[in-house]
């Protein structure tokens, strides 16, 4: 992050945005299905726009491999979503947010935190914004937003790609629930109607 005013001139913050009106449309769709993938698309979609960013992404973290899963993205290509797994150990910004807090990098290209940099400068990635991705106090995963240029993420937007990572965490929360629940009710049936046939 930028610390002092000569060098952060060349950095903007972002437009203003009516952050209140995409976390409601945000809290509608999560609220309102149950299918996992299309909310976390609908969220990663609304967050681009409301940003007025260039692409989010959100991955969920494998224990066993240390590797962070892509579940839902907008706005990156196939090419760069192809250069290759995001691992913990070799991302330094993942490994950071993964401790709870929002994480910034003014220009991936060049910062060593960041694991793909010459992909990024290929896809014409600047700055990045990742925030954890919790589930009861856990980290699971996180949310980044990248930006085409030069960006001086403000306390705004921090709070709302963590509030709208906590949304997706508790979808995601909901969905496990969810299938864990009809996994039981399916094994109860199937064993009561095994016991029981039809006569």
């Amino acid at each position: 992050m930028m610390t002092n005013d000569s060098a952060s001139q060349s950095y903007k913050e972002l437009p203003q945005r009516d952050y209140y009106q995409a976390l409601y449309e945000a809290t509608l769709t999560i609220s309102s299905s149950l299918e996992l993938d299309q909310v976390l698309q609908s969220v990663v979609t609304s967050i681009t726009k409301a940003m007025q960013v260039k692409a989010c992404g959100l991955r969920l973290l494998d224990p066993e491999s240390g590797q962070l899963r892509l579940s839902a993205v907008y706005g990156l290509s196939n090419e760069y979503l192809a250069k290759g797994p995001v691992n913990i150990t070799h991302s330094q910004i993942d490994s950071e947010a993964l401790k709870g807090t929002p994480v910034h990098i003014a220009d991936v290209r060049t910062d060593p935190r960041f694991q793909y940099r010459d992909a990024a400068r290929t896809e014409g990635l600047v700055s990045v914004l990742c925030a954890p991705l919790e589930v009861r106090g856990e980290a699971i995963g996180v949310m980044r937003v990248y930006t085409d240029q030069p960006t001086n993420f403000t306390e705004d937007d921090k709070q709302f790609l963590s509030m709208l990572a906590s949304l997706a965490g508790l979808a995601i929360e909901n969905a496990r629930l969810y299938e864990g629940i009809r996994s039981s009710y399916d094994g109860v049936m199937n064993a009561f109607w095994g016991t029981h046939p039809s006569h």
